[in-house]
């Protein structure tokens, strides 16, 4: 089970200070319920057993974004659709934006998501999601309209968050390792 963690908890105050600095800064975004969600991605993110917490009908991981389609599409379940879908966006986000050097690996040629293009499917899936939520919809639609913009950002915050790593802990900590 995925343990969320708390509003008050000093990486989640992290991650939102670095999202709302570099998006209102650095890409003119002051949107507060845009900028809120995608630090808190960020934060949901921090325990990997989220960023693979889609499973099948048998309770199996699913960690290709083909197949994480395929369960949103194959359910009845509005509620299990949406968030499926809602689930694509930010898995292809967070990798897009954050990690972009780990695609390859998901995008390899042996893999189902080998013919996938992240940005486009991120759009796609957020788009999806927007239509079967009323509470978060808008910024849903918001994250589909401009998952470019978006996936730039959380470069950026990446360089922050390094760059604040370096700064507190000295060069000895590997580069893309947060503390």
């Amino acid at each position: 089970m995925t343990r969320e963690i708390s509003e008050s908890h000093p990486l989640i105050r992290l991650f939102r200070g670095m999202t709302e600095s570099t998006f209102m800064t650095e890409l003119g975004i002051g949107d507060p319920r845009l900028v809120g969600y995608v630090a808190n991605l960020l934060a949901r993110f921090v325990p990997s057993q989220t960023i693979w917490r889609i499973r099948d009908g048998q309770g199996r991981r699913l960690t290709e974004v083909t197949a994480m389609v395929a369960e949103a599409e194959s359910t009845s379940d509005a509620a299990h659709r949406r968030d499926c879908h809602r689930h694509v966006g930010d898995f292809t986000l967070f990798w897009t934006g954050v990690y972009p050097e780990a695609l390859s690996g998901f995008q390899a040629i042996d893999s189902a998501d080998h013919l996938i293009n992240y940005q486009l499917q991120g759009k796609k899936s957020y788009y999806l999601a927007s239509t079967l939520d009323d509470d978060q919809g808008a910024v849903l639609r918001r994250l589909s309209d401009q998952f470019e913009l978006c996936a730039f950002g959380l470069s950026r915050v990446r360089r922050e968050w390094e760059k604040f790593a370096t700064e507190s802990m000295g060069d000895s900590m590997p580069r893309g390792f947060v503390a």
